[in-house]
């Protein structure tokens, strides 16, 4: 189809069935449902479209066929909703952390060589320690720059030294971290390419980014449930659960929830959660 539609940044390119057909296809959406959404979405296009209206088409339609697809179709979007404070944010991956075999705390106060430090996640694994930081965005035009790769590293190294004087048992290795839910430039990969300073986003890097790994262990967060308002979704994090996997009745019932919702939410938290 020669539509074109029109990217977040102005520009303009035409319309990739396979692009949205595999970004379906990551939501764990069946073949059958994928192509009569791709049918439905190209009897409603047009030209000059844009690809947020796109997407938000697609998820519609998505919606009506699959709560359990449309959740993780929305992974991106329920992410940027862990705001404003981006606490929870820090929360949320310190969880992902320990779900793959770390010990972390998040908000962690750290003596540097130097100077103290507001660490968003110290977490350790086998004998390497790791300093996190953590860098949310509510906005997905918004990039982290070299500015906040050098800027991060630089404490990093405050740290580090500091770790090295008095180090725990069995740590040998240290690493620092940012992570972000949005992008980093260009400037900034290279630079943490070149310094050893890691960097994780929504894409980066390649075959492991955040949202690889999200998919990969099933950690979906209490925002990506369609079941739950935009309200019930921030009183549930202010009580310090960000997972789908850590929802309860009690949860829900303190966050005001009644009756057979109860019991409709927890069910769409047990698949999204793989569970």
């Amino acid at each position: 189809m020669q539509i074109e539609i029109r990217k977040k940044s102005g520009e303009k390119a035409l319309f990739d069935p396979d692009k949205l057909r595999q970004s379906l296809e990551r939501s764990g959406a069946n073949p059958g449902d994928i192509e009569t959404i791709l049918k439905q979405v190209e009897e409603k296009i047009y030209d000059g479209i844009s690809t947020h209206k796109l997407y938000q088409m697609a998820y519609a339609i998505l919606r009506k066929i699959s709560n359990y697809a449309a959740g993780r179709y929305r992974l991106k979007k329920a992410i940027l909703q862990l705001g404003p404070t981006g606490y929870p944010f820090e929360r949320f991956v310190g969880e992902l952390l320990r779900h793959q075999g770390f010990e972390a705390e998040v908000g962690q106060i750290v003596q540097g060589n130097c100077v103290q430090h507001e660490v968003d996640v110290v977490a350790k694994k086998g004998d390497t320690k790791h300093m996190i930081e953590c860098k949310f965005h509510s906005d997905t035009s918004r990039k982290s720059d070299v500015k906040v790769a050098l800027y991060i590293h630089s404490r990093f190294l405050d740290v580090k030294k500091q770790w090295e004087k008095s180090p725990d048992e069995n740590i040998k290795n240290y690493k620092g971290w940012v992570v972000t839910n949005t992008r980093f430039t260009e400037d900034a990969m290279q630079y943490g390419k070149c310094a050893g300073l890691n960097l994780l986003s929504w894409d980066y890097p390649q075959h492991r980014s955040l949202r690889q790994i999200v998919d990969e262990i099933g950690l979906h967060p209490i925002t990506a449930l369609q079941s739950l308002t935009v309200k019930e979704k921030q009183e549930i994090l202010k009580t310090d659960v960000v997972l789908c996997r850590n929802i309860t009745k009690e949860v829900l019932e303190n966050a005001g929830i009644k009756g057979r919702r109860i019991n409709a939410i927890l069910k769409e938290a047990r698949e999204l959660s793989d569970l």
